[in-house]
């Protein structure tokens, strides 16, 4: 789950980094009451949940509540990279004399946590990093240990900070520290990180990411949950308890096991490359138990994507035999019909594993003027595409 910057400043605090004075505004109104309690000069903030806000023109100065009140307005309702800007932080502004740049990922493939650190921080460290890579300093982090301080102090010195700033930057880095670890953060970055030409180091933004999976052990975090940039589609999913992702495609896609769903949407995709660039519309694993409800909720969030033009349901029989996901196909297109939903886009099912020849004849019995029967998963995959594509 990424968070807003307020919210991840929010986290911050609670760790003691040093932060400047900010509140929350909805309206030009709010921004410049704002304005008026947290002093003359401002910075009116868009909050959105992407980068390059900066050079969006989502990030203002403002001078007084007048002003703030103004940038507010031209800042509230933006569309940044496909976000529309609904609040924005108005925050103290800061004299800076320098920028830095912090952060800490989670790094699965070599089981441990990366911190990269760069002395050339703010709106351009992706430059900084693609054209000058030794300027970004890389450390991995090991869980068990930590980022104490002698960590922290060697990547203050490898990444070139000034060596009168290591003792309160090494500080900073190990609340960071605390953030990721306690807070089950998979990202936490900080650009910029600033000292302020009266020597404070402050985290001037704030971006967070928490790992979905450990929510259960942070019921006081559930308050950071915001569906409204979320796809409606994948809210639907979520409410229903299925693992779906909204793709850019026209085949709908459902599979029982993440592996196999990421095997059909390779399938599909190439597939689709030699019939007018056909892609998968979503990623819906089903899981093992493929029980008439569970897949008449998948079929009604794909066929309910109007970008959807053919279906592809790719099952291998395991602990659930292929003639209870047959029928389970069957009684989910009947309870569709009941609820008066569309099921007459193609619908191509392939089966294999445990029961299979059983659960082809159950679809062939009941010969669904939807359902296309493949044996093979490249068959299958061809025919959905060729299905959307002649849509």
């Amino acid at each position: 789950m990424d968070l807003y910057e307020h919210e991840a400043k929010q986290l911050f605090g609670e760790h003691d980094v040093p932060l400047a004075q900010r509140q929350l505004a909805g309206t030009p109104e709010q921004a410049a009451l704002s304005a008026t309690r947290l002093g003359p000069r401002v910075v009116v903030k868009a909050q959105v949940k992407t980068g390059g806000r900066g050079k969006a023109g989502g990030v203002k100065v403002a001078e007084g509540p007048e002003d703030a009140a103004a940038k507010a307005e031209q800042i509230l309702g933006m569309d940044i990279k496909g976000h529309t800007v609904h609040r924005v932080l108005v925050e103290e502004a800061s004299d800076i004399a320098e920028e830095y740049y912090f952060s800490l990922l989670l790094d699965r493939a070599n089981r441990t946590f990366l911190s990269i650190c760069s002395a050339e921080g703010g709106m351009d460290i992706e430059e900084v990093a693609r054209t000058r890579p030794d300027a970004v300093v890389r450390t991995p982090v090991d869980p068990a240990q930590g980022l104490d301080r002698h960590t922290a102090w060697r990547i203050c010195e490898q990444a070139g900070l000034p060596s009168d700033t290591h003792p309160r930057i090494s500080t900073v880095l190990m609340r960071l520290w605390q953030v990721a670890c306690e807070e089950d953060a998979l990202l936490v970055e900080v650009n910029p990180l600033a000292r302020t030409t009266d020597g404070h180091i402050i985290a001037l933004d704030g971006k967070v990411t928490l790992d979905d999976n450990a929510a259960f052990r942070h019921p006081e975090r559930t308050p950071f949950h915001d569906n409204g940039d979320a796809d409606p589609l994948e809210v639907r999913a979520k409410e229903k308890g299925l693992n779906y992702v909204k793709l850019d495609g026209e085949v709908g896609i459902i599979g029982n096991g993440a592996g196999l769903v990421m095997s059909t949407l390779d399938v599909v995709a190439y597939a689709g490359e030699a019939r007018g660039g056909v892609k998968p519309a979503n990623f819906l694993d089903i899981g093992g138990g493929a029980s008439a409800e569970v897949m008449a909720d998948g079929l009604e969030i794909i066929l309910g994507d109007p970008a959807v033009r053919s279906v592809f349901v790719n099952v291998f029989g395991g602990i659930t035999a292929c003639d209870a996901v047959a029928n389970g196909i069957v009684q989910a297109l009947e309870l569709l019909e009941q609820r008066g939903d569309d099921v007459s886009k193609p619908l191509v099912v392939r089966l294999d594993g445990n029961n299979a020849e059983l659960g082809r004849q159950i679809l062939e019995e009941r010969a669904h003027p939807a359902v296309r029967r493949v044996d093979t998963m490249d068959g299958a995959a061809a025919q959905a595409a060729e299905l959307a594509a002649a849509k």
